[in-house]
């Protein structure tokens, strides 16, 4: 079962109305290509002769799913897409639709560093509090999801987590980017999700530290020197020479592109670097962790 159906199974009774995602408001580029998806839809079905809930039915959705798609409220998955095109004959144009659709399915800001994710030639990552985004397993990253506070809707929970995973491709790229993660050693104690997932996700952890592309390394907690005290810090190298890197304790905390700002968290991020346990040393410690848990 692939990410996007965990915890999604449609109900099995005709007329059920699909888990799915509600559109962002705020997200205007988002909601203008679900908007004419669901007129293209809606056009399908009434030049079909096929009322909504005619169409929900020969689908084994509800009436009001129908309507959420036509009128722009639902994110439409990609099997409503070809069971829409099915039953309203349309010759694979709705179904093509699916690449327009996934395109803005996750949130914007998501979409956005995905973006900067893939045209990176080199990445420096420090996280303080949890692993990585780029390196967490869909049990991990759903045990974070579902912490959070205030809560997330269930269907909040499986829309970040899609997106999250989808991300991870970074690590099929060719040519493959230089990644560097540095993780501060409590984050490879705390046992977010129980001690099962926090397993999985420190051998996950080994995996992607067998990639020749890929560097970890562990911050002991007793480092009496610490380069970045203030919070996670991360830098993304572009082929044009251009760089952006963000960190939370400098420029406050906003994403930059300057030349100056980059150098002070390249800095930042060559001391944390030098001051962490090197890649083979790290994967030893992360070993030594995995077989005490």
């Amino acid at each position: 079962m692939s990410v996007d159906e965990i915890g999604m199974e449609r109900q099995a009774d005709a007329g059920a109305d699909e888990p799915g995602w509600d559109v962002d408001p705020d997200d205007e580029s988002g909601v203008a290509v679900i908007a004419a998806v669901g007129r293209q839809i809606r056009a399908w079905r009434e030049a079909a002769g096929l009322t909504a809930a005619e169409l929900g039915a020969a689908m084994g959705y509800g009436e009001n799913l129908i309507y959420k798609v036509e009128g722009g409220r639902r994110i439409p998955r990609p099997e409503f897409l070809d069971k829409a095109d099915e039953v309203c004959g349309a010759g694979g144009k709705i179904a093509a639709m699916k690449q327009d659709v996934a395109a803005v399915r996750y949130p914007k800001k998501v979409r956005d560093l995905a973006k900067l994710e893939a045209r990176a030639v080199e990445m420096t990552l420090y996280s303080n509090h949890n692993m990585h985004g780029l390196l967490q397993t869909p049990e991990y990253a759903r045990a974070l999801f579902e912490m959070r506070r205030p809560a997330y809707s269930q269907d909040e929970v499986e829309r970040v987590l899609a997106a999250r995973i989808a991300r991870q491709t970074i690590f099929e790229r060719s040519p493959a980017p230089a990644l560097s993660f540095v993780q501060e050693e409590v984050t490879l104690r705390r046992p977010i999700g129980g001690t099962m997932v926090l397993r999985r996700q420190l051998e996950r952890l080994l995996e992607l530290g067998q990639l020749r592309n890929v560097e970890i390394q562990v911050m002991p907690t007793n480092r009496e020197d610490h380069a970045s005290m203030e919070g996670g810090v991360e830098v993304l190298k572009f082929e044009d020479g251009t760089a952006v890197g963000r960190s939370d304790g400098a420029f406050a905390g906003r994403p930059v592109s300057d030349h100056k700002q980059i150098r002070i968290l390249d800095l930042r991020c060559g001391m944390i670097r030098a001051q962490a346990l090197p890649p083979r040393e790290s994967l030893v410690f992360i070993e030594q962790l995995l077989g005490e848990t």
